[in-house]
């Protein structure tokens, strides 16, 4: 295993899984020439101060790392529409470091033209295409304000996006999956009768897009209620959930009730059952990790209500929820 990786036994799965890529997959993913490799980092938008560094440590072919880089991105192809989840990718030794923090920035990169052509197979418009694909970047501004450089610290997470198992619609993303048992009951309980394995839109609510405007949202779950049976017939869905933060019934005390996110939360029917979720109440909120809430300044009423709850010795609550889509036969 090469050093910028963590040697652990996440890795080695990686790399085994990667070690079943053909010498013919492998070559099909190439990085192109210079022009070429910086058009196709404009189209992920990989912010302007980061694209040459991007370009200048992307690995140089025949190295080593230029093979891991190959047999990564073909392997990760294999998945493509597919509810398999492959072997996440091994974590970098250093997110941070200067030579190799863009690593999974340059394979997810490089698996740009044929994740476009499958998307342009099935008939997705070029503007959905590369609204969903230009996430690679957001996260590449999310890591730049969460480590104050340049990298993707959440690069299994853009692993759904270049395999074609989620998409920007609007404001929100929707990502194709199976509901849980959790979920499936809920349903049952509200007299659904459902089949299982359920599909369902996992719905996730990206940086970096402005405020989480009421009718935006809307609006997008709306796109999403068209988009689905239109491009994946094969693929019939009624049903969308959230697991996240913004779902936990005590944000109802420090905000007010007109407030974008507890507007978001009444679209769903909460599932019983929860976990702290504090750590990520605060990275989200503040932009950053907090080790230490004395030293944070609230701006806003939902700042100074996620600190107050926090210095009284409470947490913040992930729960999970759903509701039935629009237009939908019930």
């Amino acid at each position: 295993m090469q050093q910028i990786f963590v040697d652990s036994p996440e890795s080695d799965a990686w790399f085994a899984a990667i070690a079943s890529v053909t010498e013919d997959e492998k070559n099909r993913i190439q990085i192109p020439d210079p022009a070429s490799w910086r058009a196709w980092l404009e189209y992920v938008e990989i912010p302007e101060e980061d694209i040459d560094l991007v370009i200048a440590t992307t690995p140089a072919s025949g190295s080593e790392l230029y093979d891991t880089l190959q047999r990564g991105a073909a392997y990760l192809l294999k998945y493509t529409d597919s509810l398999e989840r492959p072997a996440p990718f091994a974590t970098l030794a250093d997110f941070n470091d200067p030579e190799t923090r863009y690593f999974y920035v340059q394979l997810l990169t490089a698996c740009l033209p044929f994740a476009r052509a499958h998307l342009e197979s099935r008939g997705i418009p070029e503007e959905i295409i590369q609204a969903t694909l230009a996430d690679l970047g957001r996260n590449v501004r999310v890591h730049r304000k969460r480590e104050g450089v340049g990298g993707l610290g959440v690069m299994w997470w853009l692993m759904l996006h270049f395999r074609g198992m989620i998409f920007q619609l609007g404001r929100l993303q929707f990502e194709r999956q199976i509901a849980d048992e959790e979920l499936v009951q809920s349903m049952r309980e509200h007299g659904y009768s459902i089949t299982e394995p359920l599909h369902a839109l996992s719905v996730h609510i990206p940086d970096f897009m402005g405020p989480m405007d009421d009718a935006a949202c809307e609006d997008s779950i709306r796109q999403a209620a068209e988009f689905f049976p239109c491009y994946f017939p094969d693929w019939p869905v009624e049903f969308a959930y959230c697991n996240s933060w913004l779902l936990d019934p005590n944000l109802k005390g420090i905000l007010k009730p007109e407030s974008n996110i507890i507007l978001f939360q009444n679209r769903y029917e909460l599932v019983p059952g929860g976990y702290d979720a504090s750590d990520s109440v605060m990275q989200f909120v503040f932009g950053k990790h907090v080790r230490d809430i004395d030293t944070i300044t609230p701006k806003s009423s939902l700042e100074r209500g996620v600190i107050q709850r926090l210095q009284d010795g409470g947490t913040w609550q992930g729960r999970q929820g759903w509701f039935h889509l629009p237009g939908m036969a019930e």
